[in-house]
C-alpha cells in the first residue's frame, strides 16, 4: 500500500527465531502519551494499576541514578522533556487511583499496603508523615531546584558570548580546528537551550507538589463524604478507610515525585568533570584528609558532654579519624600551597642526568633555540590545576606555525624567570631577548571603543601596538557589552609568540632542520633532491635559500618546487642566494600572491613609470645583495610616499603590497625592510592565481637622481 514501508524480517543466528526490527524506542514517548490519555478517560482495573505504580516509581529510581553517574548535565538533554512526560504520567496515575478512590473504595494492593505500612495503626501519624515528605519536596528540595535553574539558566545565556569568542580565540591560536570549533559552539547552543528547558521543567515539578496537596484533600474529604452518604458508613469507618487509601495514592505518587524533584536538584547544580557523581565526591573528599581527622575529633569530643550518649559520638569519630589518617597517608594535600615543593617530590626520568652532575651542567650550558620565560606571579598560566592551559596553546601553535610556514619548530622551552619584573614574560631566541611583554594575574586586555569607561592600567596591544587597557576580569562581561574585544592573558602570550616567530623564522632554520627536510623531500621526490644535492648546492646554500625565503615570511612548505626553480636557475648560470631566492619566489609567485591577497582582492602601491627606471640605473650589487645608489633626498622621499600609502590603506581596513619589476625587487625589500618590516614586496611576475588588483595609490613622480 502507498504510504507503508515494509519492515524486513530477520533471523537470530543462535535461536533461529524471525523477528520484525522494530525500533520500540522510536514508540515509547507516543505510548506514553496515550497512555496518559487513557487514564484520564477510561477507568483502569486495580491489576493494572499496580503495574504502573511499579512502573512509576522504577521509572523514577532510574532517572535519578542517570542523574548521578552523568559526567555533564548535556549527557541527559532529554531531562526537561522527560520531566514533563513524567509528571503528566504521574498527574494521570493520580486521576486513575482517584476515580477508584471514590467510586469503590479500593485502588490496589500497592496503594493499600504503602496506606497500611505508613499508618500502622495510626492515622494521625501517617498523616503527619505524608505531609512533612510533601513539605520536603515543595519548600526544600523543589524550591530550591527552581531558583538554581533559574539562576544557571540566566548566567549561562549572559556567558555565551563570552564562551563564543574563547572558541573563536582557540581557533585562531590553532588550538582547535574547524570541526572542533564547531562542536563547541553546538555544545554552548545546547548548554543554553538544555538551561533554559530546565528553567521551564523546574515549574513542573512545583506545580506537582501543589497538585499533590489538593488531590490528598479531595480524596480524603471527597472519599468522607462518599463513603457516609452513599456507601452508609459511619464516620470512624469512612475516616479509617479512605484516610488508608489517601495516604497510600500520595506515596506512591510522592516517592517518585521527590526522586524525580531531586534529580532536578542535582542535573542543575552539576558541575561538567571528567567523572561522575560518585567518583568525584570520594575524589575530592579523599584530598582532604585533615577536615576528616578534625571533624573526627570535634565528633569524639561531644561525648564528653554531660548527658551526650557517648557510645555513638565515639563510634562514628573514631571512625573519621582513622578514615582521615590513612588518607594522609597516601593522598597529597590539595590545599597546600607549597608548588615551588612539588618538583622535589618528583622523580627524574630514566637517562637524565641530576642537575648538579657535570652531565647536568652541561646541558644547562645549551642554549635553547626558543623559550618562553614567565614571571613567578604569573606560573599559574602554565599550572593545570589551577586552569592554565597556556603549554597546550603553545603545543598547538608549533603545529599551525609548521602547516603555515613549513619550518618545523624546535621546543619552546617554558620556564620562570626570577630576573624579571611581575607580570611580565619575555621570549628568547638563541638566548637573546627579542620580545618582551605584560600578563597581570587577574586582568584581561581589552582593545576597542569605551575601554577608558573602565577600571584598570592603559597599554600597548604587544604584536600591533595598538591601543589596549588591562582591566579586571570583574569586569570583562561590561567590556564585552560596550563591544569591545577582550583578550585573555594566555591568548595574548601565545600570539604574540607567534609573531615573533614568524618574524624570526629564519634564524629559527638551522642546518639540521635542513637536513631533516631534504631527507623528508628525498622519500617522496628522490630526483629532485638528487639533481641538486651535492653537485649543484650544498646544504648551506639550500638553508640560505630557504632563510631568505622565511626573511619576507614566505611558506616553505613546497620544496619540491623550490628545489626545481634553484636547479634551473642554477643550470642558467644564476649562482648567488639572492637570484636563487628570486626564482623561488617566481615559482611561488601564485601561493605568495594569493597569501597576501583579502578575500581574493590584492591592493597594490605600484611606482611611477619613470621613476621605476630612475631606480633600475641605480640598483648596483653589494655585500648584502642588490642595493639602490640613490641620492638620500630621494629615499626620503620614497619612504614617506610608502608611509603615508600604507598608514591610508590600513586606516581603510586593507593590508596593501609594494609591486615593481622583478629586477628591481630585491634591491628595494633591502631599502624598505627595516622602516616597513610589515610590507610585502612582489614583483610583476609573481603575480598569478584568480585574484583582482586594486591599485591603492603611486609612489614618486619625479626621476631617481643616481648619487
Amino acid at each position: 500500500m502507498p504510504g507503508w514501508q515494509v519492515i524486513p524480517w530477520t533471523v537470530f543466528p543462535r535461536t533461529g527465531v524471525s523477528v520484525r526490527k522494530i525500533r520500540w524506542a522510536q514508540f515509547a514517548v507516543p505510548i506514553a502519551v496515550v497512555l496518559v490519555i487513557v487514564m484520564l478517560i477510561i477507568p483502569l482495573p486495580p491489576f493494572i494499576l499496580d503495574l504502573l505504580i511499579s512502573f512509576n516509581i522504577a521509572a523514577a529510581l532510574v532517572i535519578l541514578l542517570v542523574a548521578v553517574y552523568v559526567r555533564k548535565p548535556l549527557e541527559f538533554s532529554t531531562f526537561p522533556a522527560l520531566l514533563l512526560i513524567a509528571t503528566l504520567f504521574r498527574l494521570g496515575l493520580n486521576v486513575s487511583v482517584t476515580r477508584q478512590i471514590l467510586v469503590n473504595g479500593y485502588a490496589g494492593e500497592v496503594v493499600e499496603a504503602f496506606g497500611s505500612f505508613v499508618i500502622g495503626g495510626s492515622l494521625i501519624v501517617g498523616l503527619v508523615i505524608f505531609l512533612i515528605l510533601i513539605v520536603i519536596q515543595f519548600i526544600v528540595v523543589t524550591k530550591g531546584a527552581e531558583r538554581v535553574a533559574e539562576v544557571g539558566a540566566r548566567f549561562t545565556l549572559d556567558a555565551m558570548p563570552g564562551k563564543q569568542m574563547a572558541i573563536d580565540a582557540d581557533l585562531n591560536a590553532g588550538l582547535i580546528d574547524d570541526d572542533e570549533a564547531r562542536r563547541r559552539r553546538a555544545e554552548v547552543g545546547a548548554e543554553a537551550d538544555f538551561y533554559g528547558a530546565m528553567d521551564g521543567g523546574s515549574k513542573f515539578v512545583k506545580g506537582d507538589a501543589i497538585a499533590a496537596i489538593f488531590i490528598t484533600i479531595i480524596n480524603l474529604f471527597g472519599g468522607v463524604a462518599i463513603g457516609v452518604v452513599q456507601g452508609g458508613l459511619s464516620f470512624t469507618e469512612a475516616i479509617n478507610t479512605y484516610s488508608l487509601l489517601t495516604v497510600g495514592d500520595g506515596l506512591t505518587a510522592q516517592i517518585p515525585a521527590l526522586m524525580l524533584a531531586v534529580a532536578t536538584g542535582l542535573m542543575v547544580t552539576r558541575a561538567a568533570t571528567e567523572g561522575d557523581m560518585s567518583s568525584d565526591l570520594m575524589k575530592q573528599v579523599s584530598f582532604q584528609p585533615r577536615a576528616l581527622t578534625f571533624g573526627g575529633i570535634g565528633i569524639a569530643a561531644l561525648a564528653i558532654i554531660p548527658g551526650m550518649p557517648a557510645l555513638p559520638f565515639l563510634i562514628i569519630g573514631g571512625a573519621l579519624i582513622f578514615i582521615g589518617r590513612r588518607l594522609a597517608r597516601t593522598a597529597p594535600a590539595v590545599g597546600d600551597k607549597a608548588i615551588e615543593g612539588v618538583s622535589d617530590r618528583l622523580e627524574l626520568p630514566a637517562g637524565v642526568p641530576l642537575p648538579d652532575s657535570p652531565e647536568g651542567i652541561v646541558m644547562d650550558l645549551q642554549v635553547d633555540a626558543l623559550e618562553l620565560g614567565l614571571s613567578y606571579d604569573i606560573i599559574d598560566l602554565v599550572d593545570p590545576n589551577v586552569g592554565g592551559d597556556l603549554l597546550v596553546r603553545v603545543k598547538a601553535l608549533r603545529r599551525k606555525l609548521a602547516m603555515e610556514l613549513g619550518l618545523v619548530l624546535p621546543t619552546v622551552r617554558t620556564r620562570d624567570d626570577t630576573e624579571l619584573p611581575l607580570a611580565t614574560y619575555r621570549i628568547r631566541l638563541h638566548g637573546v631577548e627579542v620580545a618582551r611583554g605584560q600578563a597581570p594575574p587577574g586582568h584581561v586586555l581589552v582593545i576597542g571603543d569605551g575601554m577608558e569607561d573602565l577600571p584598570g592600567e592603559d597599554t600597548k596591544e604587544p604584536v600591533f601596538g595598538l591601543d589596549a587597557r588591562w582591566v579586571p576580569v570583574a569586569y570583562q562581561r561590561q567590556a564585552e557589552l560596550i563591544g569591545a574585544t577582550v583578550i585573555d592573558r594566555a591568548s595574548i602570550i601565545t600570539t604574540h609568540l607567534a609573531e615573533t616567530v614568524r618574524k624570526h623564522a629564519a634564524e629559527l632554520l638551522s642546518r639540521e632542520d635542513v637536513k631533516m627536510l631534504v631527507d623528508s623531500l628525498r622519500k617522496s621526490h628522490p630526483s629532485v633532491v638528487e639533481e641538486l644535492t651535492p653537485a649543484q648546492a650544498s646544504l648551506g646554500e639550500i638553508q640560505r635559500v630557504l632563510q631568505g625565503l622565511l626573511k619576507e615570511r614566505v611558506a616553505i612548505r613546497d620544496l619540491s618546487r623550490i628545489f626545481e626553480a634553484m636547479s634551473a636557475s642554477i643550470r642558467s648560470g644564476h649562482q648567488g642566494t639572492e637570484a636563487l631566492v628570486e626564482s623561488a619566489r617566481e615559482v611561488l609567485g601564485s601561493a605568495i600572491s594569493s597569501q597576501t591577497a583579502m578575500d581574493g582582492i590584492l591592493h597594490v602601491i605600484t611606482l611611477d613609470p619613470t621613476f621605476e627606471q630612475g631606480l633600475l640605473a641605480a640598483s648596483r650589487a653589494g655585500q648584502e645583495g642588490q642595493v639602490l645608489a640613490i641620492d638620500a633626498t630621494v629615499l626620503t622621499r620614497m619612504s614617506a610616499d610608502v608611509g603615508r600609502l600604507v598608514n591610508q590603506a590600513e586606516e581603510a581596513g586593507i593590508s596593501p603590497v609594494l609591486i615593481c619589476a622583478s629586477q628591481l625587487r630585491a634591491s628595494l625589500y633591502q631599502q624598505l625592510r627595516h622602516e616597513f618590516p610589515r610590507l610585502p614586496i612582489l614583483s610583476y611576475s609573481e603575480l598569478g592565481g584568480p585574484i583582482d588588483i586594486q591599485t591603492v595609490g603611486v609612489v614618486g613622480n619625479e626621476p631617481a637622481n643616481v648619487a
